[in-house]
Order: structure tokens, then C-alpha cells, then sequence
């Protein structure tokens, strides 16, 4: 490749843009999300000359994140997101968080201002120079891999690289810092003319499977033949790989009973009689009954964090623990590394070649919870097993769910069966609220299936305007609001843990439905005053092409399914009538949310 600086194009050369744009596309992207800006306005006239990729412009910075973030998840493929520098390269930094805590395949593409005023007073330095904080040291914590693209020529080793690490196993966020100058630098390549097929990848994958270890393969595999009942708890590494058909072969092979992590839920058919329900502390009692009658616990493609091991631990302590997936979990146990589907589909090899029942178990029941701590005055509201009910008759099996944070999050996560076809999606890297705004549209516009985005009214004022970009692109996506005026969680820890003398968290009414109704006069809204009404509009969303926006108001003071409150209502003699086999060491308060 050679660099041309002359300000007249040259022929037979690109922009590095141009070029940018089509190894982009080289490599399956289809969509680019962002937010525009002078340092990175060169990329995007780049994808619209180019055709091949789509570029959508959001509203926020951490919501382009978060709709690449969705975009890859729900597609398998890498997400990207582009945006400029200074307070659009800082806004950045929540989204690429929780890329990298949830091991999502991200590249983000950051615009700079010019080398040569680097160090100089530039608008919105960040060169480390001249007294400026270096933009690489804010990205590199939470990626796989961080570079500045100093010149044309250093982007041809950069990008493979940045492309590679964010594909591979740990996989996450990789991210370019682009000055403007070169990104409009002119360069000459070979064979200049062919042209990607948008969403076809021209090369083979980038990751590639580590060699199974033979000995940690037969020590697991051992321990699973010599064990009677084994409980599964299988993690978000079955989606990223792809590997549910290879986990339900090895449940059936092992007849075992097969338990979720919260952020996993569509990894295993809920309706399947193996399924024991979700672990941790948004999950069902059987599973901790399972796993006390289990010989082996079996984990795959998680390391079980606090979310989804909380109460469980003493059971977890008494139980053989061994674990398939790339990374060691939180833990102790035999390990079996490598690719996940390899390793799914040696482990089943290994063991004797049968299909049969798991024992009998109460499956997934819903745990009783008390009523409001003192219920909202005036006004009607839907308790959420009402309107997650409505939500679940009107979910369509192949459409996609992403779940926002708080009580209506916790509800959702206890009580909605993931559709068969779809993905079921909880941002529990973070855990920031308004993730799902953006993830549904990224995934709503990569894939074309209805999405349905559950969130509350807190998530909602944080990131809800991006219900314009789904707007702009006719998204098909049904947003769901669960309206309790108020950041309900801390609400309910404020009640419990400081005597409730501070209403901080409580806010006035709001009608969300009307607001956005009338900022939206194409948009199909409606503001639900009971569960039957929530249905019907839902339902009606799933006949329409484009977004949809349904509001339904519930009270800040109803007690979700959330460990660490149930065991603060038990703690307060609220939940007296609840009936529970845990002891009140295992009932402890958990120290999360």
C-alpha cells in the first residue's frame, strides 16, 4: 500500500475511509451505529458512498454502543459503533463497560482531531499531549484491544488485529482511535475495484478454537459418568457459541436437570420438563432444591457470578462442581476449556450413549411474594405478574426480548418464559439502565424480528428518546414501560435498609404514554390501564411493520422476585405466609442491587 498527502485525488487510490468501510463489510458487518460529528463525519460519508453498510445514527453515544451490542449478540457478528471525539468519544465508555464484562464483540471506531494540531489547544484533545488526558488510557481498561491509528499505513496491521481481539475467546470491545487527517489520508491499494457482498463475510472467522485439553476433558467427563443427578447451569457462553442444540444432546445424555443464569434464560426451551428454572438471585427455589439433591454440578459457558450463584452458595460448597467454557468460573472446580461447542460435543462422545428422564422436580414455580410494602395512593396499577402475563400471551416465538435493570427487570427475568426462536437478553455486565433502548433497535433492525424492549420508567428517562431513532428506521420494535414513578429498587432498599425516611427516589406522576404520543404522531402508543388492555395492544404491535410504545403503570412499593428483598420482607416479618425451606443462613441478605 502507498500514502498519498496531495489534496487532489489521485487516480487508482481511496480514502482510508473508503477502504475502512469495505474491509467492514469484507467482514459481515451490515449496520454501523453512531452518532455523527466533525472527527468521524469522513467514516460515515465513507458507508453511504460505499452502500454496503448501513449507518444509523442514534441519539446518545452510549445507546450506539448498545445497539451494536445488540446487533451482536442477537446476529453473531461483530457490532460497530463510530463516533467523534471529545464528549462523543467519552459517552462511549458505560457501552463499551458492558461489552467487556459480558464478553461482547464490539469494535468502536473513534474519531480524533487532526495529528498536527495534537498537543496544540486542538478542540477536544485527547492525544495525551500538551497537557490533554490520552484518550487510550480512558479505552484500554475496558477492551480487548486499543490502538491510535497514527497513519495510513499502520491501519492495514491494526485492523486484522482489533478485528481478531474482539472476536476471540475472552471476546469484547476493541476500539481505534482515528485522527481526521488520517482518515481522509489517500492510499493505493491492489487490485482496487472488488467489491464485498454486504453481510458475507470474505474470510474465515477470526477466532479460532483452542485444542481441547485431553486430561481436564477426561476428568470432567469422568466425574459425569460416575454421577446419578446432575444439575446444568448453563450461562450466555451457549448463545455467544451457539451451542444450544450441543447442551440439550448433553442433557439428555446425562438426564439431567438443566437451570439458567439470568442473563442466559433462552439458552434451554423453558417449557422443556428438564428445565429446573433461573439460578441466583432472580431465580426459582427448585433450582437450589436440585442442586441440594445433585451429585455434580455441571456448568457451562459461565462463571457464575454473584448475580446468578447468590443463595446458592452453601449448596454449591457441598456439591462437586465441574465447568465447560473458555474461562474458569468464580468457582472451584475441574475446568475444561476451549471452544464451548467442542467441548459440549467431546463430553457427550464420552458418555454412554442413552437418552433418558431427569428426576422429578417441582420445575420453575414462581416464589410467593408479599404484598406492596405500603401501597401507592390513588390511581390504578397492574401488579407485574399481571402485566408480564400479558406480555408472555403476546410474545411472539420468534421475536427477540431485552430486559431493562430494576424491579420490573427482576419481575420479567422470574417470570417470562424466552421465546423458543428468540433471544432473551439482560445486561448484567453493567447493569446500566436504559441498555435495552438501543439493544433493541440494533437487533431489531440487523434481524427484522419483532423486539420487545421491558423497561422502566427510570430506564426510560435516561435513554427512552432513542424511541426517535426507532422512529427514523422504522424499527419493529415494541417498547413496554413499566411505570412505577420512580427508581423502585432503591426505593425498596431505602425502605429496608434506612427506615424509609427519604422519598429521594419517589417522583410525581408522569404520564409517559401522553408525552410520547404527542412528540410522536406516527407511533402506535398506548397507555394501559389494566393487563387485558396491555395485551390487546401488544398483540396489535405484532401485526405492525414499524415500533410500537406501551405504557402500563404499577406501584414503586410492590416487592419484585429479588433475593435480597425477600430476605429484608422475611427479616421484617412481611412474608410470614411464604413457604420456604431455606434456612435463615442461606436467606441472608445478598449483597447485591
Amino acid at each position: 500500500m502507498t500514502t498519498t498527502t496531495s489534496d487532489l485525488p489521485e487516480a487508482g487510490t481511496v480514502r482510508l475511509v473508503d477502504h475502512l468501510a469495505a474491509e467492514l463489510a469484507r467482514a459481515g458487518v451490515t449496520h454501523m451505529f453512531g452518532v455523527g460529528g466533525a472527527n468521524i463525519e469522513d467514516l460515515y460519508d465513507a458507508v453511504h458512498r460505499g452502500g454496503a453498510i448501513r449507518g444509523v445514527v442514534a441519539k446518545h453515544e452510549f445507546s450506539a454502543v448498545t445497539m451494536a451490542d445488540g446487533y451482536a449478540r442477537t446476529t453473531r457478528r461483530l457490532g460497530v459503533v463510530a463516533a467523534t471525539s471529545g464528549g462523543g468519544a467519552m459517552n462511549l465508555v458505560p457501552g463499551l463497560a458492558e461489552a467487556h464484562a459480558s464478553r461482547v464483540p464490539v469494535l468502536a471506531l473513534v474519531g480524533q482531531p487532526p495529528t498536527g494540531q495534537e498537543g496544540h489547544g486542538a478542540f477536544q484533545d485527547s492525544s495525551g499531549k500538551g497537557g490533554s488526558f490520552d484518550a487510550g488510557e480512558v479505552f484500554t481498561p475496558i477492551s480487548r484491544f486499543c490502538a491510535r491509528v497514527e497513519d495510513a499505513d499502520s491501519l492495514m496491521d491494526l485492523l486484522p488485529r482489533a478485528l481478531a481481539a474482539a472476536q476471540t475467546d475472552p471476546r469484547g470491545p476493541a476500539v481505534l482511535l482515528l485522527p481526521k487527517d488520517v482518515q481522509q489520508a489517500r492510499i493505493r491499494l491492489p487490485g482496487l475495484g472488488s467489491a464485498p457482498t454486504p453481510g458475507v463475510p470474505t474470510s474465515a472467522p477470526t477466532a479460532s478454537a483452542a485444542r481441547l485439553d485431553g486430561t481436564a476433558l477426561a476428568e470432567v467427563s469422568d466425574v459425569l459418568r460416575g454421577a446419578d443427578r446432575v444439575l446444568v447451569i448453563a450461562g450466555e457462553g451457549v448463545a455467544a457459541a451457539d451451542a444450544r442444540a450441543e447442551l440439550a444432546e448433553l442433557a439428555r445424555s446425562l438426564g439431567a436437570w438443566v437451570a439458567v443464569t439470568p442473563d442466559a434464560k433462552d439458552v434451554f426451551d423453558n417449557r422443556d420438563p428438564r428445565f429446573a428454572g433461573v439460578a441466583g438471585v432472580m431465580g426459582h427455589a427448585n433450582v437450589q432444591d436440585c442442586l441440594r439433591r445433585a451429585d455434580v454440578c455441571l456448568l457451562v459457558g459461565t462463571r457464575l457470578p454473584l448475580l446468578a450463584r447468590g443463595g446458592l452458595e452453601r449448596a454449591l460448597a457441598a456439591t462437586e462442581v465441574v465447568s465447560l467454557g473458555p474461562e474458569r468460573p468464580f468457582v472451584a472446580g475441574a475446568a475444561l476449556g476451549g471452544d464451548l461447542r467442542d467441548a459440549l460435543r467431546a463430553v457427550t462422545g464420552l458418555l454412554p450413549s442413552r437418552s433418558h428422564a431427569c428426576p422429578q422436580h417441582s420445575g420453575p414455580l414462581p416464589t410467593p411474594m408479599p404484598g406492596p410494602v405500603s401501597p401507592a395512593a390513588g390511581g390504578r396499577t397492574v401488579p407485574y405478574a399481571q402485566a408480564v402475563a400479558a406480555v408472555e400471551a403476546a410474545l411472539p416465538q420468534d421475536a427477540h426480548v431485552f430486559v431493562d435493570a430494576g424491579n420490573a427487570g427482576a419481575s420479567a427475568i422470574h417470570l417470562l418464559p424466552a421465546p423458543r426462536h428468540g433471544r432473551f437478553v439482560v445486561a448484567v455486565g453493567m447493569g446500566g439502565m436504559g441498555y435495552t433502548f438501543g439493544a433493541g433497535i440494533g437487533a431489531a433492525l440487523a434481524t427484522g424480528r419483532r423486539t420487545y424492549v421491558l423497561a422502566g420508567d427510570g430506564a426510560f428517562f435516561m435513554h427512552g428518546t432513542e424511541v426517535h431513532t426507532a422512529v427514523e428506521y422504522a424499527a419493529p420494535v415494541t417498547f413496554v414501560i413499566f411505570n412505577n414513578n420512580a427508581h423502585a429498587m432503591c426505593v425498596l432498599r431505602e425502605e429496608f435498609l434506612q427506615g424509609g425516611v427519604r422519598s429521594d427516589d419517589l417522583f410525581g406522576r408522569t404520564d409517559i404514554a401522553a408525552g410520547v404520543a404527542a412528540a410522536f404522531p406516527s407511533l402506535d402508543v398506548t397507555g394501559a390501564e389494566n393487563a387485558a388492555q396491555l395485551r390487546k395492544a401488544l398483540s396489535r404491535s405484532n401485526t405492525g411493520g414499524g415500533p410500537a410504545f406501551v405504557a402500563v403503570d404499577c406501584d414503586p412499593q410492590e416487592i419484585p422476585p429479588f433475593l435480597p428483598f425477600q430476605s429484608f420482607a422475611e427479616a421484617t416479618g412481611s412474608n410470614e405466609n411464604a413457604d420456604s425451606k431455606e434456612s435463615s443462613d442461606e436467606r441472608r441478605i445478598v449483597p447485591v442491587g
